[in-house]
C-alpha cells in the first residue's frame, strides 16, 4: 500500500479457510516503509463464505500455547514508561512478573528465581544475552538485544509448549525481523544511554533479499558529567551489534543468516576514592575489575514440502565470557591506603553449538503435529582462584576444560474439534551427558471459546533444568589431598505447573484477563548438611556461589492468581493494568518452610500512554506516557555481626533466612516524546523521567565496616536508584 498519510494505524487480515489476524499500534512515518508478517492459524471448519469476526489481540504466536502465554509486541511494549528500550524490563510489565530491581534487569516470574527462565532467539537456545552478565544468571544491567532489531516475539509464564525445555520459570521466545527488501533505510540514535545506527534494505530487489544490521556504544560518561547517580561513580562501558540476512527461496524455502554479540566492562576502583561512599554497586573494601562478554551467529533454512508439511533447521554457535579480578585494600586510620591484596581471579568461558531441527504436519484443518529435537554441545573452560582467608593461600575452585552435551526432543499435537475448541498435547525428553540426568516431560493444554467474549484455558507440564553449569565443577580437596568435582552428579531441578484463566473481551481493543496457578518443585539442589540454602533463592546478585555439596532433596510451592486489565492502542492512547498476588515458599536440606527471596506477595503495575498529532498538517506526533509501580518489599535475613565482623563480608542468620521484609516498593515514571515527520526524514526526541518523585526503595544490606569507629553497627542499608533521566535524539532516513 502507497500514499499512506502518517499516523498511527490498525490492520486486520482475512484469508478464506483461516482465522483473521488483527495487528494494531502500526506505526506509518515519513522515513521508514512499514513491512508487516502475518502468521495465519487454519479454522477447523470449511466454510462456502467468509465471517470476519474479532480475534485475540496478544495471544503467543506459537500456535500450540494456549495458556500463560502473550506475544511480546514491539509497538506496544516500546511505550512502556521506564523500560529504558530494554526488552526484559519490557516484560517485567506483565503479570506474574517481578520488576522490582533498578539495577538489573532480572526476569522474576511467579516467586521462581530468573535462572529459571529460558532465552531463546531465532528458535536456539542462547547464552544470557545481558551486559554486566555474571556466571550462572540470566540477567544484567542491559540487554544486549537491541530493540530495534526484534519483531513480535512470545513470553511464556508457566505451562509452556513442549517444544521449550531446560527452564523452570518461563521462557523469553525472541525472533528478529527481517530488513525492508524494497528500499535503503537508516538510523541514528544518541542519548544518555549511547550512541546507536542502524541500517537495513534490499540485497536483491528480484528476489526479495534483504539485510539488517545495528550497532550500539555506550560509556555513560554523560551521567558522572551531569552529577547524575546510577549507583557507582564508575562509569560502565558496554557495546553490542546484531545483524540478519535474509534470502527467500524458490518453492517455498527460506535461508538466512543472524548474529547478535555485544561486550561490558567496569572497573570499581575503591583505593581511588578520599572518602567512605555510599554506592549500591562494589564492595567497600575491593578495587573490582569485572566483564563480561556474549555472542551467537547463525543460519536457518525452512522449506515447505507441500501444502501440508514444513521443515526448519537451525544451527548455531554461542560463547559466553565473563571475569573479575579483585584486590583487597587496606586502609590507615586516616582512609588512606595502606596496602594492596590480592583476593580473587576467574576466567570463565564457555562456547556451546546448538542444532534444532523440526518438522510441522498438518493432518487435517483438525489436527496438526510437531516434532523435532534440540542438541547443544558445549565446551567448557573454567577457572577461578581465591585467597583462603585462614591460610592466606590460592586455592582453585575452579580448574575445568572439558567438553558435554544436552539433548532435547520433543514431540506435539494440536487438535482442534472446532473453531472453538483447541486441545494441545506433547512430551519433551532431556539428557545431560555429563552426568547422566534425564527427564521425560509430558505437557497438555486446553483452551475453549464458550462465546465470542468469554474464553477458558488451562494447562499443566512437567518441566526440568539443569544446573548454572560452573556449579558442576566446583572443586574440593578430600583427606589425601586430591580435588574431586562434589557436585558433578547433580540432578535436574524439576517443577509441576498447574495453571487455568479465564478472560473476557469486552471490546477488540479491551480485555479482561485472569490466571491461577500453582506450581510444584521438587528435587532442588540443598546442602548436603541442614541449612537454609537452596538453589531456588540464587541468581539475584552480582555474585556467584559456591555450595560444598548440593544433593536433589529440597522442594518448593509458589501458587497465586493475576489479573491484566488492558485496552490496546487506538483511538490514540492504551493503558494496562496488571496485578499479582502469589505466595512462594521453600524447604532448604533442614526440612523448614521459609519464604523464598522472591515472595513479595504482590505486584501491581499501572501503564497509559496518549498521543495527540500536532502541527499544521497534523505530520508530527506527540507523545505522553506514565506507569506506576507497587509492590511487596523483598525479604531479606538479620545479620550476624560476629560472625560478619570473621568473615569480612555479610554473613546472614541462617536460622533465621528470609524471615524479614524490606518496606513496600513504589515508583512513578514518565516518558515524553515527540516525533516529527518531514519528507523522507523523521526526527524522534524522547525523555524517560524515571523514579520522577525520588523515592528511596531498598535494595539490600551491606557489610561496611567503619575503621575510625570500630563500635559502629558494620551493617549498612543500600537503597536503589533515584531520580533518573534519560534522553535521546533518532533520526530516520
Amino acid at each position: 500500500m502507497e500514499y499512506i498519510p502518517v499516523g498511527r494505524y490498525s490492520l486486520k487480515a482475512t484469508f478464506l479457510g483461516y482465522q483473521p489476524v488483527p495487528i494494531s499500534g502500526i506505526i506509518v512515518s515519513s522515513a521508514k516503509e512499514v513491512i508487516l508478517n502475518f502468521e495465519m492459524e487454519e479454522s477447523s471448519v470449511k466454510v462456502k463464505e467468509v465471517v470476519v469476526t474479532a480475534s485475540k489481540k496478544g495471544e503467543a504466536r506459537n500456535e500450540m500455547a494456549t495458556v500463560s502465554a502473550r506475544t511480546f509486541l514491539l509497538e506496544e511494549t516500546s511505550r512502556y514508561a521506564g523500560s529504558r528500550t530494554d526488552p526484559a524490563r519490557m516484560a517485567s510489565n506483565f503479570a506474574g512478573v517481578q520488576g522490582t530491581d533498578d539495577s538489573d534487569n532480572e526476569i522474576v516470574i511467579r516467586g521462581n528465581s530468573s535462572l529459571g527462565l529460558l532465552w531463546r532467539l531465532e528458535g536456539v537456545n542462547i547464552p544470557n544475552p545481558n551486559h554486566f552478565a555474571v556466571a550462572g544468571t540470566t540477567s544484567g544491567a542491559v540487554n544486549i538485544i537491541n530493540s530495534k532489531v526484534l519483531d513480535n516475539s512470545d513470553f511464556y509464564t508457566g505451562a509452556f509448549p513442549a517444544e521449550y525445555g531446560n527452564g523452570v520459570a518461563g521462557v523469553f521466545d525472541l525472533r528478529m525481523r527481517n530488513g525492508n527488501n524494497e528500499k535503503h533505510e537508516f538510523t541514528g540514535q544518541f542519548g544518555f544511554l549511547g550512541t546507536e545506527l542502524a541500517a537495513e534494505g534490499p540485497i536483491s530487489k528480484q528476489n526479495s533479499s534483504s539485510y539488517l544490521v545495528t550497532y550500539r556504544y555506550s560509556t555513560l560518561k554523560l551521567f558522572d558529567a551531569l552529577n547524575i547517580k546510577i549507583g557507582t561513580s564508575a562509569v560502565p562501558q558496554y557495546q553490542d551489534a546484531a545483524f540478519k540476512v535474509n534470502f527467500p527461496g524458490k518453492k517455498g524455502s527460506t535461508f538466512s543468516v543472524f548474529g547478535v554479540g555485544g561486550k561490558s566492562a567496569i572497573n570499581i576502583l575503591v583505593s581511588t576514592y578520599d572518602k567512605p561512599t555510599d554506592e549500591i554497586y562494589g564492595e567497600k573494601n575491593k578495587d573490582q575489575y569485572f566483564g563480561s562478554a556474549m555472542g551467537v551467529v547463525g543460519a536457518s533454512y525452512t522449506k515447505s514440502l507441500n501444502d501440508k508439511t514444513f521443515i526448519k533447521a537451525v544451527v548455531a554457535h554461542s560463547a559466553d565470557k565473563s571475569y573479575s579480578h579483585h584486590l583487597l585494600v587496606y586502609r590507615d586510620s586516616s582512609y588512606a591506603v595502606d596496602s594492596l591484596v590480592e583476593k580473587m581471579r576467574f576466567t570463565y568461558i564457555q562456547q556451546k553449538t546448538s542444532f534444532n531441527f523440526f518438522i510441522n504436519h498438518k493432518f487435517s484443518s483438525k489436527v496438526n503435529l510437531k516434532t523435532g529435537f534440540f542438541t547443544d554441545q558445549y565446551f567448557f573452560n573454567l577457572i577461578d582462584s581465591n585467597r583462603n582467608a585462614s591460610t592466606y593461600k590460592f586455592e582453585k575452585r575452579n580448574d575445568f576444560k572439558g567438553t558435554s552435551g544436552l539433548l532435547q526432543p520433543y514431540v506435539q499435537f494440536k487438535i482442534k474439534p472446532s473453531d472453538k475448541l483447541t486441545f494441545t498435547t506433547g512430551l519433551h525428553a532431556q539428557y545431560f551427558l555429563l552426568n547422566g540426568s534425564s527427564s521425560i516431560e509430558p505437557r497438555a493444554g486446553m483452551r475453549w471459546n464458550i462465546t465470542a467474549k468469554k474464553i477458558l484455558s488451562a494447562g499443566i507440564g512437567m518441566h526440568s533444568q539443569m544446573q548454572p553449569t560452573y556449579i558442576y565443577f566446583n572443586r574440593k580437596m578430600d583427606a589425601n589431598g586430591n580435588y574431586y568435582l562434589p557436585n558433578k552428579n547433580t540432578g535436574f531441578t524439576r517443577s509441576l505447573h498447574y495453571v487455568a484463566g479465564y478472560e473476557i473481551i469486552l471490546s477488540d481493543q479491551l480485555h479482561i484477563k485472569t490466571e491461577i496457578y500453582y506450581q510444584h518443585l521438587y528435587e532442588v539442589p540443598v546442602d548436603t548438611f541442614r541449612s537454609s540454602f537452596s538453589l531456588l533463592n540464587q541468581g539475584t546478585s552480582y555474585g556467584r556461589f559456591f555450595p560444598d555439596k548440593l544433593t536433589n532433596k529440597g522442594a518448593g510451592t509458589n501458587y497465586g492468581a493475576e489479573l491484566t486489565f488492558e485496552k490496546f492502542f487506538s483511538r490514540s492512547f492504551f493503558f494496562m493494568f496488571t496485578a499479582s498476588l502469589f505466595d512462594s515458599n521453600y524447604k532448604g536440606s533442614d526440612g523448614v518452610e521459609r519464604n523464598t527471596d522472591f515472595n513479595e506477595g504482590l505486584a501491581t503495575n499501572l501503564l497509559g500512554a496518549k498521543e495527540y498529532k500536532i502541527g499544521k498538517h497534523k505530520n508530527s506526533v506527540l507523545t505522553t506516557g506514565t506507569k506506576i509501580t507497587w509492590a511487596g518489599g523483598g525479604r531479606y535475613s538479620p545479620a550476624d555481626i560476629t560472625a560478619s565482623n570473621a568473615a569480612g563480608e555479610l554473613i546472614a542468620v541462617d536460622s533465621l533466612r528470609n524471615s524479614l521484609k524490606f518496606k513496600n516498593y513504589f515508583r512513578w515514571d514518565i516518558n515524553l516524546g515527540l516525533r516529527v515527520n518531514r519528507k523522507k526524514i523523521t526526527h524522534e526526541i524522547g525523555l524517560d523521567l524515571i523514579n520522577i518523585l525520588n523515592t528511596k526503595n531498598m535494595l539490600t544490606l551491606t557489610y561496611d565496616p567503619d575503621s575510625r569507629n570500630p563500635s559502629k553497627n558494620p551493617i549498612r542499608e543500600d537503597y536503589q536508584l533515584g531520580f533518573l533521566p534519560l534522553f535521546y535524539y533518532k533520526i530516520d532516513f
